[in-house]
């Protein structure tokens, strides 16, 4: 297998010194910021103790398989992956001040120690976690460790597309950190979460505020600021919803994403965040028909697959502009929703959703024991075509047995919907995919629905559909399509996957993967028109709400993204495709 190492056109401007500098959590901003990216060291060894020599250097947060990092290095199941480096000189004991060390993610189980001494653990490998270390500095010399341990495919994680052996449709495994980590000096009371929920009909915003003590009844002052506006200020006390009234309430919408700002004062400690006005949910048309309504109107969700890999960085972007490129090229190309499959990116891509006008539809990230590919894939594809339902019993079938393995997806479920409940881009919970590790589909949905009842749930995409949520969900890459209205909204969520090989562009120059396969960008242009024409377009007026074209970028040995791998290349001709997406409407 012939591979070339492919870069994107960000890759030779990355400075070590401001690897990913920016705040890495826009929803909850304090001046007091130090980011931590940049030149540590690494060790890669079999046994648990800390390494009395390490490896080398790695540049943080690029997993030692991604070329970005400088190790090339793949971890093994049965390996340790250490890291180590000094804090900076201002991080030091302060009175009546704490210091929170963040991570934006590591894959997948990790331990933090501070001078020696273990600040705590954690398990999965999508989601931020914190710790406060302050009790564990000295004024001299800090030294941060971290050791890390990821099964890939080998356990019953979540571990999304990554594969120890990749190929097709699964993609090469990474490990270790690979979101910002960064430290915050903050005061000894402090806030430690925020909950905003716009109410849409009400013309008001519900602000809810977590004290990092838990202490309830504690005063702290709101003002809500916009461009159109005077400045609203309003007093809340923790423990209690504050409510925030908006005058001469302004849409969100990707045609006008407008934004609110918000300051939140509590004793010694202040945050900046924001939030929009809208409002998403399933509701009769004029005809009868279940649609999904945007701000009380109906509004046809025009998407593509997005699964966030990179040629040189893996699950980690280059840099902030390579989020926007992606995000503003579907745009441009008349896109109004992104599906993020089966993975959660850094907070500030749906920063960028949110203030460019991206709807987000969120996969919860699989994983499991390994799945019978004759059973989830095969057998239900055939049985989707003829209409049959599967059911979600067959466990051992679908990789999801082990009821540590249950626990734990149903804890990452919750905590993503929390980590991500404040963005207004985010409309859809998609909780399985295509019967990859699930279980007990109804129970989930519940789950879900008691986190937020805020956003609509795709209880199941693609098959495997127990009838639940407010979606019935269809991938159709082989069938021909003929949409019957239901009591659920009808969505399209996986179609396409047209591939289209790029010369000098593609990491492989024989072995690719593609359900269609075309030579020419003028011919894979042709069959996409007649594909919208032909599949989408006549299904609009039979209750047919939402598509998701298959898919953004080539990964791999996949060769079906409307833009090469490198991001370098648009495979579509971009005026076809946006006239195209502009007869996408009801």
């Amino acid at each position: 297998m012939n591979m070339r190492q492919l870069k994107t056109k960000w890759a030779d401007n990355i400075n070590e010194k401001n690897v990913l500098g920016e705040y890495p959590r826009p929803l909850m901003r304090r001046k007091s910021y130090v980011n931590l990216n940049g030149v540590w060291k690494y060790a890669i060894k079999d046994t648990k103790g800390f390494p009395k020599k390490m490896n080398g250097d790695i540049l943080v947060p690029f997993s030692p398989e991604a070329a970005l990092s400088g190790v090339g290095r793949q971890l093994k199941p049965d390996e340790f992956l250490w890291y180590k480096r000094s804090l900076p000189e201002e991080i030091r004991p302060e009175a009546g001040s704490r210091w929170l060390l963040h991570f934006g993610a590591v894959d997948q189980c990790a331990v933090v120690y501070v001078n020696g001494k273990k600040q705590g653990k954690h398990v999965g490998g999508y989601l931020p976690f914190s710790f406060d270390v302050t009790d564990a500095l000295q004024e001299e010399r800090n030294i941060l460790t971290i050791k890390v341990k990821d099964y890939s495919d080998t356990y019953y994680y979540s571990r999304g597309k990554q594969k120890l052996e990749n190929g097709g449709m699964f993609y090469t495994a990474q490990s270790g950190i690979w979101q910002t980590v960064w430290m915050e000096k903050v005061p000894e009371y402090h806030i430690k979460d925020l909950k905003i929920t716009p109410l849409y009909d009400q013309s008001s915003v519900m602000i809810q505020l977590e004290d990092a003590a838990g202490r309830k009844d504690i005063d702290y002052d709101v003002t809500v600021t916009a461009r159109t506006m005077w400045p609203l200020k309003t007093a809340g006390r923790t423990g209690r919803p504050c409510m925030v009234r908006i005058p001469h309430m302004r849409n969100w919408s990707p045609e006008d994403p407008f934004l609110y700002d918000v300051h939140i004062k509590m004793g010694n400690d202040s945050v900046e965040s924001y939030f929009a006005m809208r409002k998403i949910e399933v509701k009769n048309d004029k005809n009868g028909i279940p649609r999904i309504f945007l701000n009380n109107k109906p509004y046809f969700q025009k998407g593509v697959l997005d699964q966030g890999y990179w040629p040189d960085g893996l699950y980690t972007p280059p840099c902030d502009e390579a989020m926007i490129y992606d995000i503003q090229k579907m745009k441009d190309l008349g896109f109004n929703m992104i599906r993020k499959h089966i993975k959660i990116e850094p907070q500030r891509w749906y920063y960028h959703c949110d203030r460019i006008g991206m709807l987000v539809w969120q996969d919860m990230v699989n994983g499991g024991r390994e799945y019978k590919s004759w059973y989830v894939t095969w057998l239900a594809t055939a049985m989707e075509g003829t209409h049959i339902r599967a059911k979600d019993t067959r466990l051992h079938l679908m990789g999801r047995q082990d009821s540590t393995g249950q626990k734990q997806f149903e804890s990452e479920m919750k905590e993503t919907i929390r980590r991500l409940y404040n963005h207004p881009s985010v409309v859809t919970w998609v909780i399985f995919n295509e019967g990859w590790g699930q279980f007990k589909t109804r129970k989930m949905t519940d789950i879900a629905l008691a986190e937020d009842h805020t956003r609509l749930i795709d209880s199941a995409s693609g098959w495997f559909d127990q009838g639940c949520g407010d979606i019935k969900s269809i991938h159709d890459y082989f069938f021909p399509l003929n949409i019957t209205p239901e009591k659920r909204v009808t969505a399209l969520t996986e179609f396409g996957g047209y591939s289209l090989q790029i010369p000098k562009h593609s990491m492989y120059e024989k072995d690719i993967y593609g359900y269609k396969i075309f030579k020419r960008k003028k011919d894979l242009s042709r069959a996409y028109e007649k594909l919208i024409k032909k599949l989408v377009i006549p299904n609009i007026s039979r209750g047919l709400s939402a598509t998701v074209y298959t898919q953004l970028s080539d990964i791999e040995e996949e060769v079906n993204g409307i833009i090469s791998y490198d991001r370098k290349i648009v495979k579509m001709d971009e005026k076809t495709v946006k006239k195209l997406n502009e007869k996408l409407h009801f």
